[in-house]
């Protein structure tokens, strides 16, 4: 069950908010925890029990993380009541040095078999038939029998539930956040439903609190069913027409298409992921609102970037802040020399390449974007400060899009292929030479929308009549209610026809 699905939309979402505007306080995270794990059952019935044993063993986890601190406290404290004489005393100072440093070993044994539960839960289900695939081409040029493995199903969104449960546990041992007692709430704070299967990775100590104090308000509510319909319309009416075209493109032989059409393909692609995934995640911040909660944003117009580095703050926040805090900063990050600082950077971006799939594209997708990120840091990014603003924004959208052929292609060698049409390079018969072959009015509208859509235009459009309206009166202000209101309704009537009438509605995130 997907957000843009008729299920979703005119049966699970219109129930959950209908039991649970009208439960009392007390009960509202009970429906909240029953919906979501009901959700993440109607697709994977057996694999909820994974979401389950994730729950549990991060709950416990948390608990024995935070214990020896709290122990370590009233050690501190009942010395601190004794006696100056008795706190002098050097048999008093060496037992408390070794309770603290027993406790301190017991901390760190706890967070790395909590972390290594989370990451073998989703290392076993999402990389076991890669990692068996790979040690089998070994065993084939020693002439050893391979190893026979039944494909394994990947549980959707496991890589984002893991992650979350990972930085609790972190938080929890940095002293960033206390360990959650009610075992009902950790529960609800990684199975909640709207940033379950498409993110954006949510922090726990972002939301401890509304966890349990949120408060749901009229403009909370009207704000997040405005933003779940800009994301529904982001999916349905962009990002599905583009990805019809990429789709098409990219199941032809990469040595018929000419080079507009490959060019073409990747540039649908490109806002493809983008409409796709920034929708979805507008669709999760709204559906956070509509229920009380405040999720953080994921994407600031990436495609405006200057260079790769800004480009990494405006794609996926949620998931380039998660690598940076949870393992670029604990590599030594910036503070440590030159090389090491690339070394680490190209560690992150490998990392967060295989995150993404169980294939060697998508490392080399990472290593790409971890050497570019090197060599800005190296010296490039100076340079591009001396550059025309244009050429810096064609050099990042040139990197990103060349990338996103590693991103899209099922294995390297139709990657490299498809780079060979993309240039006109080698022999090619062109059988697919016209870009008129592929693209339809819709398919049109949805492109020419989408290049506009993902520039700050719009947006800087939208604040700047509102704000000179402000200026005019409250009268003035409700005027502006009506082009909104016939904007919406007229997204949502589209995006439901959409809905209803098309059969290509795919989820890109089940490999996540």
């Amino acid at each position: 069950m997907v957000f843009s699905s008729p299920i979703f939309i005119f049966g699970f979402l219109p129930i959950m908010l209908a039991l649970y505007y009208i439960a009392p306080r007390w009960m509202k995270n009970i429906i909240l925890l029953a919906g979501s794990l009901f959700f993440y059952a109607w697709g994977e019935v057996f694999y909820v029990l994974i979401m389950l044993v994730s729950i549990l063993s991060n709950y416990v986890f948390g608990l024995l993380i935070s214990t020896p601190s709290r122990s370590l406290l009233k050690a501190h404290t009942v010395a601190s009541s004794l006696d100056a004489e008795v706190q002098s005393s050097s048999r008093v100072g060496n037992l408390l040095k070794d309770l603290e440093t027993d406790l301190k070993l017991r901390r760190k044994v706890s967070l790395f078999f909590g972390v290594a539960v989370n990451i073998g839960l989703f290392t076993t289900f999402k990389y076991a038939n890669f990692i068996t695939d790979n040690i089998n081409v070994v065993l084939g040029l020693v002439q050893i029998h391979p190893i026979d493995l039944n494909p394994i199903h990947l549980p959707l969104g496991i890589s984002f539930f893991s992650f979350q449960a990972i930085s609790y546990l972190v938080d929890v041992y940095r002293h960033e956040t206390p360990a959650q007692k009610n075992i009902f709430n950790l529960a609800l704070y990684i199975s909640l439903f709207p940033q379950l299967i498409a993110g954006p990775i949510v922090r726990y100590h972002d939301i401890a609190n509304q966890i349990t104090g949120r408060k749901n308000t009229v403009d909370l509510t009207a704000s997040g069913i405005q933003r779940f319909i800009f994301g529904l319309a982001k999916k349905m009416l962009i990002a599905n027409p583009v990805g019809e075209v990429t789709d098409q493109i990219f199941a032809l032989p990469p040595g018929d298409l000419s080079v507009s059409v490959s060019w073409l393909g990747i540039v649908c692609y490109t806002l493809q992921i983008y409409f796709d995934f920034s929708g979805y995640s507008d669709m999760a911040i709204g559906l956070g609102r509509m229920f009380g909660f405040k999720f953080l944003e994921n994407f600031n117009y990436p495609y405006i970037s200057q260079s790769i580095q800004e480009f990494w703050r405006r794609w996926h926040i949620s998931l380039s802040s998660w690598f940076r805090d949870y393992l670029y900063i604990p590599l030594g990050g910036s503070r440590v020399p030159p090389m090491r600082i690339y070394m680490n950077l190209l560690i992150v971006f490998l990392l967060c390449g295989f995150w993404h799939g169980a294939s060697w594209n998508f490392m080399v997708w990472g290593f790409v974007h971890g050497l570019f990120l090197v060599v800005e840091r190296a010296g490039l990014a100076h340079l591009l400060e001396k550059t025309w603003r244009p050429l810096r924004h064609g050099y990042a959208l040139l990197v990103v899009m060349l990338a996103w052929v590693l991103f899209r292609a099922d294995t390297l060698s139709l990657a490299l292929q498809y780079f060979s049409a993309m240039f006109g390079v080698g022999d090619s018969a062109e059988l697919y030479s016209s870009m008129r072959m592929f693209l339809n009015n819709e398919a049109r509208i949805a492109l020419l929308a989408g290049v506009f859509l993902a520039t700050p235009v719009y947006g800087f459009l939208k604040d700047s009549i509102n704000t000179l309206l402000s200026k005019k009166g409250p009268a003035v202000v409700w005027y502006t209610l009506a082009p909104k209101i016939i904007l919406l309704s007229g997204l949502v009537f589209i995006s439901v026809m959409k809905i209803s009438a098309s059969t290509y509605n795919p989820f890109i995130y089940f490999r996540f």
